[in-house]
């Protein structure tokens, strides 16, 4: 959707200068906002993309929107003309490279504010309208919210059940290994005692007969 501001410069560029064609490409693109400094220097660009790039028109509205003023065009042969009534010392149109058109405004005042517009325009007439940088010279940009950072807790290490069977198993095997060895031995000695008592008992009967 084409701002109104914006919508009426082109219409009123479509029917004010006739050298602009039927072969029309509207560009649509978000809308920039430039907030530059009282008596300072502002470059606004205009990149040549999808045509072969011949000339190129600049046209400003005011804040008003009460006019719309050609300001000057640009060619491939580094000529440049400006509109009547423009001050070639502060506004500059020029090349800035294959690609790219800029419009330099130089000790930028309050009564520079609007709406400043470029077309550009190939051989074949075809012509491409950009979507129109809004100048406020001294305004103060917006502040944007801060961005809300969460911070993330970290995680607690938790061993798994492999490795709790790994570090405990140790543990707890060689204990039993020995309490299950000495189980053995005092099973042996107990069975290698009692394997002994019969002939104990029946050699003490013996001689106690042979005594009576």
């Amino acid at each position: 959707m084409i701002p109104l501001p914006l919508a009426w410069t082109l219409l009123t560029v479509s029917l004010w200068t006739p050298v602009l064609g039927s072969n029309l490409i509207l560009q649509q693109e978000p809308p920039t906002v430039l907030y530059p400094k009282i008596l300072s220097t502002e470059s606004i660009e205009c990149d040549c993309v999808n045509i072969s790039c011949e000339y190129v028109y600049w046209f400003r509205s005011l804040s008003d929107h009460s006019e719309v003023q050609f300001l000057g065009k640009w060619n491939n042969a580094g000529r440049s003309n400006y509109g009547k009534g423009v001050d070639e010392a502060r506004f500059k149109v020029h090349r800035r490279n294959s690609m790219s058109f800029a419009l330099r405004i130089i000790n930028v005042t309050e009564k520079d504010a609007g709406i400043y517009s470029c077309v550009l325009k190939d051989k074949k007439n075809t012509e491409m309208w950009k979507t129109g940088t809004l100048l406020q010279p001294g305004a103060i940009p917006p502040t944007l919210p801060p961005k809300i950072v969460t911070k993330r807790r970290p995680s607690p290490c938790r061993c798994t059940k492999n490795s709790k069977q790994d570090g405990c198993g140790s543990l707890i095997l060689w204990p039993l290994v020995g309490l299950i060895a000495a189980l053995a031995v005092a099973l042996i000695c107990t069975l290698y005692y009692f394997s002994r008592l019969p002939k104990k008992c029946r050699h003490h009967f013996v001689k106690k007969r042979r005594m009576t």
